[in-house]
């Protein structure tokens, strides 16, 4: 069986820039946003490696939390952007929520949660909150 030679190509980055994708706000869009994160991962490997095993899933996992806090406390659609910069991934979730972010206190007999915007602050080389007058964007800086 001959190989598709296309596979192996490096893409460039213009092929790999930005994706950009919206979600109507579901919870079941929260396992659809990370596995649209994965193929833009997979786009990215393709043409420049992560510089360390563990990236990729540190962006997924953040992935994941930014979609989860949208769906629970940001009511209506989400999109999600990113981006390839110098040394990383820029991930932007957009929402409908004006209500910035905030970390709360981690109780585990009541329930968990808590921990998700600690857990981003953790993994991420930066994040910032831009408040629009329609919701806000969270900006997490990842290396790759």
């Amino acid at each position: 069986m001959a190989s598709d030679p296309s596979w192996d190509k490096k893409l460039s980055r213009q092929e790999i820039d930005t994706l950009t994708s919206a979600f109507a706000g579901q919870l079941r869009n929260v396992t659809d946003a990370r596995l649209t994160a994965e193929g833009y991962l997979s786009l990215l490997a393709r043409a420049s490696p992560p510089s360390a095993a563990e990236y990729w899933d540190d962006i997924l996992l953040v992935v994941t939390e930014l979609a989860a806090n949208s769906v629970q406390y940001a009511p209506g659609p989400f999109e999600l952007q990113m981006r390839r910069t110098y040394d990383g991934v820029h991930v932007t979730v957009r929402d409908s929520s004006t209500t910035p972010p905030a970390p709360r206190p981690f109780h585990p007999k009541e329930g968990g949660g808590g921990i998700g915007w600690h857990l981003i602050h953790t993994l991420c080389d930066q994040v910032s909150v831009v408040v629009r007058p329609d919701g806000k964007d969270v900006h997490a800086f990842l290396p790759w």
